[in-house]
């Protein structure tokens, strides 16, 4: 039978975590491959996961490649016509999850090149994280993620455009990845599917949002909610996305905000809280993209 969807999940010392995203996929179904790229993990959980699940394809990197290089190693790897690619701390749920009204909305125009699922985190409530984007602000590059932290009484339940994906869950055309290219290597961690998605819409392909899916996530188990890694990534791929996708004038007002007023105010909040830590991350961020 013909791969019809490839699923692909990164882990990196992860090993809890995947196991418990692989236990809610459909595995028996035989249109669909799972492949987990293992980025290596300090201890071999490629291995186990191997063992473990044998229908799986587990390839092991034995460099930690970052969001994008992983992912990409999957997307040589796949075989399928639509490549499913979904963080390794979420889970899927009976009823709530089917992945082909994903399908289906991908199928419904050839112009659509990415759809995403509704995203609910998967503690408490279950409340909101993702049901679309609004766009980047012109100067300051704020954006908010559409439902974030409400309960799910239904009011996002219309499928509709979003300008960028969530890179937690996102359905995409293998035939669209062949025209745009794989995802920009070049972040580690952080903006990659912000800039895809750039990439996506620059080739004349949209993205959409559908909530007829939900899937629950855990929510940053790798990295941490306060971490230097993330505090270091996050300051410096701000301008790196700026570099990358901002032209002219507007390019250098962003540069000013980003390094002179949201660096600053950062700095300040983690120095309040003795996070030294965290304000050695950010300075480093800035200067890295700088020299």
């Amino acid at each position: 039978m013909d791969i019809t969807l490839s699923i692909i999940t990164i882990n990196y010392n992860g090993l809890k975590d995947t196991c418990e995203l692989i236990d809610s996929l459909p595995l028996e179904d035989h249109s669909i491959e799972v492949i987990v790229v293992d980025n290596a993990s300090k201890n071999d959980e490629a291995s186990i996961i191997k063992e473990r699940y044998p229908a799986v394809i587990v390839i092991r990197s034995h460099k930690n490649l970052g969001f994008a290089g992983g992912n990409n190693i999957g997307i040589k790897a796949a075989h399928g016509k639509y490549l499913f690619f979904i963080n390794n701390d979420t889970i899927l749920k009976p009823q709530a999850s089917d992945i082909s009204h994903l399908v289906s909305r991908l199928e419904s125009n050839e112009e659509i090149g990415i759809v995403c699922p509704k995203i609910r985190f998967a503690w408490d409530d279950n409340p909101i994280q993702f049901a679309g984007y609004t766009p980047l602000s012109r100067f300051t590059m704020r954006n908010r993620s559409i439902g974030f932290g409400e309960k799910d009484h239904g009011q996002y339940d219309t499928a509709h455009p979003t300008p960028y994906a969530h890179g937690a869950a996102m359905l995409v055309k293998r035939s669209a990845i062949d025209l745009v290219g794989l995802m920009p290597e070049c972040y580690f961690l952080y903006y990659e599917e912000l800039d895809w998605s750039m990439m996506f819409t620059r080739t004349g392909y949209s993205i959409w949002y559908e909530p007829a899916c939900t899937i629950y996530h855990k929510e940053s188990q790798s990295t941490g909610q306060q971490s230097p890694l993330k505090a270091y990534y996050l300051t410096r791929n701000r301008l790196l996305f700026v570099k990358r996708n901002i032209q002219g004038l507007r390019k250098y007002i962003t540069y000013t905000y980003l390094i002179f007023l949201v660096a600053p105010r950062d700095i300040c909040k983690y120095l309040l809280h003795g996070q030294l830590n965290l304000v050695s991350a950010t300075i480093k961020g800035i200067m890295n993209l700088i020299f």
